[in-house]
């Protein structure tokens, strides 16, 4: 077994043959911090839109 820590294993897609499932895997990397805190500003700036439209009309 190999471990690195900051790595997932990421299931993509799963095959079925006969009486056998093969999974093909990826590796992935986490977000960054600063990535989050821009998806979590841009998810919050929509919600804040759509609260504006729904309130409009």
């Amino acid at each position: 077994m190999v471990q690195q820590k900051g790595y997932s294993l990421i299931p993509i897609s799963l095959y079925f043959k006969r009486n056998f499932v093969k999974v093909e895997l990826g590796i992935g990397r986490g977000k960054k911090l600063y990535d989050k805190r821009q998806d979590m500003a841009k998810k919050e700036s929509e919600r804040r839109i759509e609260r504006a439209m729904k309130q409009n009309f």
